[in-house]
């Protein structure tokens, strides 16, 4: 297990660039498994998760050539179904979150699709009742292995069909999408996910031959096509990244350019920080962060607490509530943090708590956070990183500290977050990576 220690205290400055949106990341590379000719993405990010899926894909028989550091070819013109009854595939797809994408591709194109219960970050319940209900719409049969926690479909032909999702489900909108494509008729989404990234899942399919429109709203309609083919696809640089840079920015009371952002695609993160008092500004299509000494929290007109809560696109993602609970911390001012959608995620704040922050877990949906004004400096202590979000979180506040800092478990971070100890060091933090 791999650990950094942190020596906090130290002032960032100079630029740094974005990686390849990990979301959208997992999404089309599943895609590629809908066509036998060759799909070209850029700018993936070297991350594990997304390591971890490539290699999945290739074992499944996908050919991969990677073409530079963040440019990958798949090629799936050889898929072995018969690789999904081996012990390994179990093992690999078990592992990976992201893994639970492969089925709609797979039932669209082969008619069959297995998957044992996939991993990820342990912040609550994260149920897969709503991918397989749309599956059994289009015309699937569904089958649960309880006692071995295997899932399967299978469909001779699936059949386009209305559907209103009863949530609107990042992945599960992802799934039915890549079976619809290839489905017999029309399909209609209502209440799908809008997420940047799967617009972008859907943009790279519609250059793959699919007929999808509705792009970027809740309600999707796919006229089902025969095949589809090869294409050229460029990912997203990764808006929580992007967040996560502000947040360290403002922490650590640094200068920082973050480059090429892609403003436009980030919704309404880039106020939600505004209004956690952190100023910036866009240059050409870089967020240029000055030094701040301190930063005031919002409140409401009526002069009220302000809440900060995740909502489905266009709201705030849930992925940015954790940089926002660390931030306010060492701001002025109060905000209740609300995370509606995992009931695990706050439980990182006991951490914080030991650092000397000001925090009241209400809940384990709420947190309401005293700001300390920088009035008193976070205390480095020894932690443990228990998912992504809340690892950079913690990442942050060591870096903030007065003290060093030892985090554990950091391959939790690396799960995300592309050589994020070398990158930060590139602008002057003071991290060493402990194997």
């Amino acid at each position: 297990m791999g650990s950094f220690k942190i020596q906090g205290g130290h002032q960032l400055h100079g630029e740094i660039i974005p990686q390849g949106a990990k979301n959208e990341a997992l999404q089309v590379i599943c895609g590629v498994l809908l066509t036998s000719e060759p799909v070209t993405i850029s700018n993936i990010p070297q991350i594990r998760d997304v390591i971890m899926l490539v290699q999945l894909l290739e074992d499944m028989g996908v050919k991969v050539d990677r073409l530079s550091a963040n440019d990958y070819r798949f090629t799936a013109d050889n898929v072995n179904l018969s690789y999904l009854e081996t012990k390994s595939y179990k093992e690999q797809a078990c592992a990976l979150r992201g893994s639970v994408m492969i089925l709609g591709p797979m039932l669209g194109r082969f008619g069959q699709a297995k998957l044992p219960k996939p991993g990820g970050d342990k912040i609550g319940r994260r149920r897969l009742d709503t991918h397989f209900i749309g599956f059994q719409k289009l015309g699937a049969k569904f089958n649960f292995d309880r006692e071995d926690s295997f899932y399967s479909v299978t469909a001779t032909k699936l059949r386009g069909q209305y559907m209103l999702l009863e949530e609107a489900s990042v992945t599960g909108t992802a799934n039915l999408i890549m079976a619809a494509v290839l489905a017999t008729g029309t399909t209609q989404i209502y209440n799908a996910a809008c997420e940047p990234y799967l617009q972008q899942l859907c943009k790279m399919l519609v250059g793959m031959g699919a007929r999808i429109e509705g792009i970027g709203s809740n309600m999707l309609t796919i006229e089902g096509v025969e095949e589809l083919h090869g294409t050229d696809h460029t990912v997203l640089p990764d808006m929580i990244e992007i967040g996560s840079f502000i947040g360290l920015a403002a922490m650590t009371q640094s200068a920082l350019t973050i480059k090429n952002v892609k403003y436009q695609e980030l919704g309404i993160i880039p106020q939600t920080f505004r209004k956690m008092g952190i100023q910036f500004d866009l240059v050409g299509d870089d967020i240029v962060i000055p030094q701040q000494e301190h930063y005031e929290i919002d409140s409401y007109i009526d002069g009220s607490i302000m809440t900060i809560a995740d909502a489905p696109w266009p709201g705030f993602t849930p992925d940015l509530l954790s940089i926002v609970l660390v931030v306010a911390t060492q701001a002025k001012g109060t905000v209740l943090v609300h995370q509606k959608m995992f009931e695990s995620r706050l439980f990182f704040v006991d951490k914080l708590i030991e650092m000397g922050a000001q925090i009241i877990l209400c809940d384990p949906h709420r947190a309401t956070v005293i700001g300390l004004d920088r009035k008193t400096p976070l205390r480095g202590i020894h932690m443990t990183s228990p998912d992504i979000r809340a690892g950079v979180s913690l990442l942050i506040a060591a870096l903030s500290a007065s003290g060093t800092s030892t985090i554990h478990n950091v391959e939790q971070i690396d799960r995300g977050y592309q050589y994020i100890d070398k990158r930060l060091v590139g602008i002057g933090a003071m991290i060493e990576r402990i194997e």
